[in-house]
């Protein structure tokens, strides 16, 4: 189903309030702006590993390294000054025992695990060899609770700017370190809440400030800490009715900043509810309420045409455009569409020009258009899919669970490019530098670029 009202397609796309000039640089989940775009241009259309590669005398193809990882975590690549970071977990796991003991009221224990203690690291790799230059210790969590095996004890992604690299492990801490001298350089460990499956969303980051959600079974709000030190600039709880039943008011989704000429916006979606804060205070603006259809959210949103495009992911998952210049509850006014057919729930969605592109965690494909939420095509391309969606110069890359890219033309129909195979087992959401995509694995990350030689 697709409601519509008046919109304003006048509007043109927003200037994000974290990207940064094209290069070299992916410095936060989703990438400079946040909603998945790679400036990159001549990313590979094509690769294989040696063992599967369909190219001459079996080699592989376009795989310039594979370096093994030290550690389990699903946190996507962050890159600045030629060198990739990422967060990961060294766990010590609990006794069988134990493990009953703490999932036995759960009727989903066959997919939890349980670890006795967990070692947060910040691990850095060279981008040009794939050598691993630092292992940092951060911090240590004995007792870390149960953990879904679709996520890990590292899954929020950390944030690169200039020397310094934001790392959050939701209510097991934040830590900033120097990435010149690897050195620890503060901790915050004071923004505790009940996460139930272990933690989920990036923080963000905004002039001095970094934001992070929040939104446990027990608490839910939303806080923003000093880049600087560390310390608690201001919270907000979340205002919206939600459900009385405690593990429905939880979410992993990560905000979004937008740079609007008349007012800076945290668009953060929470549980049954969409909302935005003024990120300077964390005063609210708006909400929108997508009804008791959403809890777990985990996709981003992305902006444009004066909308924001929210899907609400576990129950129903809807996808909802809403414009973003209104106050207060603004959910019978300013709700432009919504559509709840074949909406993901893990991956984010995908804005290009007036199209609005996902893929579900089944592997169905839509293409929408962004004005009118009218569908304008859908595919199966089969798969579990858990990262997000990709864009660079005319090219869609879609990354399944399995290790298989599909490569899309977007438009007004269906066009593969291209599909490839690596080995493995792919959660985390691709980074992007220079003409090489970086893709972390279970094991291994890969920089995956056209080979010259």
């Amino acid at each position: 189903m697709v409601r519509r009202v008046l919109v304003n397609t006048t509007a043109v796309f927003l200037v994000l309030a974290s990207s940064v000039a094209a290069g070299d640089d992916w410095p936060q989940f989703r990438g400079p702006g946040g909603q998945g775009h790679a400036d990159a241009a001549e990313l590979p259309l094509s690769w294989s590993e040696s063992d599967n590669s369909e190219s001459d005398n079996g080699e592989s193809k376009n795989i310039i390294w594979k370096t093994p990882l030290p550690g389990r975590g699903w946190s996507s690549p962050v890159i600045g000054d030629d060198r990739i970071w990422m967060t990961m977990a060294v766990a010590t796991p609990a006794s069988p025992e134990h493990f009953a003991e703490k999932s036995a009221e759960r009727s989903d224990a066959a997919s939890l695990s349980l670890a006795s203690e967990v070692a947060l690291h910040a691990i850095c790799v060279a981008s040009s060899t794939g050598e691993l230059l630092h292992n940092v210790h951060l911090l240590t969590v004995e007792n870390p609770g149960l953990i879904h095996s679709m996520n890990s004890y590292a899954s929020p992604t950390p944030v690169i700017k200039g020397d310094r690299l934001y790392c959050h492990f939701g209510a097991y801490g934040t830590v900033c370190l120097n990435t010149k001298t690897a050195e620890i350089l503060w901790t915050n460990r004071e923004l505790i809440v009940d996460h139930q499956n272990g933690p989920g969303s990036s923080p963000v980051l905004w002039r001095d400030l970094l934001f992070l959600t929040c939104d446990g079974q027990d608490e839910q709000y939303v806080a923003a800490i000093d880049k600087r030190d560390g310390h608690v600039v201001w919270t907000r709880n979340r205002s919206g009715e939600m459900s009385d039943q405690d593990p429905l008011k939880k979410t992993y989704t990560t905000p979004l900043v937008i740079d609007d000429p008349q007012q800076a916006q945290l668009i953060s979606p929470g549980a049954n509810w969409v909302y935005s804060y003024d990120p300077a205070t964390g005063r609210e603006l708006w909400r929108a309420s997508y009804g008791q259809l959403g809890f777990s959210t985990v996709p981003r949103p992305v902006a444009g045409h004066g909308m924001v495009y929210v899907c609400t992911s576990f129950m129903q998952s809807r996808l909802l455009a809403v414009r973003y210049d209104g106050q207060g509850d603004v959910t019978d006014t300013h709700v432009a569409w919504f559509s709840d057919k074949q909406i993901p729930q893990m991956p984010s969605t995908l804005l290009v020009d007036d199209r609005l592109y996902f893929v579900n965690d089944k592997g169905r494909f839509s293409c929408l258009d962004a004005l009118s939420g009218e569908l304008l095509w859908r595919s199966r391309l089969g798969g579990v899919h858990v990262a997000s969606p990709l864009y660079s110069e005319g090219r869609i890359y879609l990354f399944s669970e399995d290790g298989k890219t599909t490569v899309l033309r977007p438009g007004p129909r269906e066009e593969l490019l291209a599909t490839n195979q690596l080995d493995g087992r792919f959660m985390a959401t691709p980074a992007v530098a220079g003409r090489a995509l970086y893709l972390r694995s279970e094991s291994h990350l890969y920089r995956v670029e056209e080979d010259d030689k």
